[in-house]
């Protein structure tokens, strides 16, 4: 895909999953295909410790993945690999690599996104699309203060972009952070433990696009 096309994906996905390199110890391939089966529509491979090598290893099956299902593949905080991965672009946090480096780094191509915590942080810069939260309280994100629903209001009426709530998020309250204002949502717990991946995203999906 180039620039355009990535962004046109971007403006009508709603899905957003984030994985570590080896859910539960496994092998991800498995995981992902059911994931994105189910209706994601952006998967981050999100490693902070890997080595360069290791992590575009670890790479490989996300973007093989990703491509087979016309799913957007995104990388957490290393855009310097985003090239070397195959991924369409990378997300950023306010205290990692600052999102006009990121953008230089992965040139014009490729996607850029950009965390916000609170309400003040949407104002920090243009990414191509933000991740809002944490929304409820989530063990994926200990040191992060829920921002609730005021959040999700406050970037309903800020955001122009697509953006994505996190933190938290699971099938019994997506239909509520829709109802608020959120577009799409980002989640980890609720694909990734799920007994039936495909079906816990089919669900996700759907409570998200009845409200479209």
């Amino acid at each position: 895909m180039d620039g355009h096309a990535r962004r046109e994906r971007l403006d009508l996905s709603r899905l957003y999953l984030v994985l570590e390199a080896r859910p539960h110890g496994e092998d991800p391939r498995p995981l992902l295909d059911a994931a994105l089966r189910g209706g994601v529509d952006v998967v981050q491979l999100r490693e902070k410790t890997l080595g360069d090598e290791a992590l575009v290893a670890a790479a490989q099956p996300f973007r093989a993945a990703c491509a087979e299902h016309s799913a957007l593949f995104v990388l957490n905080d290393r855009p310097g690999l985003v090239e070397a991965c195959g991924a369409d672009g990378v997300h950023v946090g306010q205290s990692d690599t600052p999102l006009e480096e990121a953008r230089s780094l992965v040139g014009a191509e490729r996607i850029v996104g950009l965390s916000a915590t609170t309400a003040e942080e949407l104002l920090s810069g243009d990414p191509d699309y933000w991740g809002v939260g944490a929304i409820f309280g989530t063990p994926t994100k200990p040191d992060s203060s829920p921002g609730g629903l005021d959040l999700v209001r406050a970037a309903a009426t800020r955001l122009t972009v697509p953006w994505f709530a996190i933190g938290g998020v699971e099938l019994s309250n997506v239909a509520e952070l829709a109802a608020a204002g959120a577009p799409g949502v980002a989640v980890v717990r609720a694909i990734r433990d799920a007994a039936d991946p495909e079906a816990a995203a089919r669900l996700l999906r759907n409570a998200l696009d009845r409200k479209q």
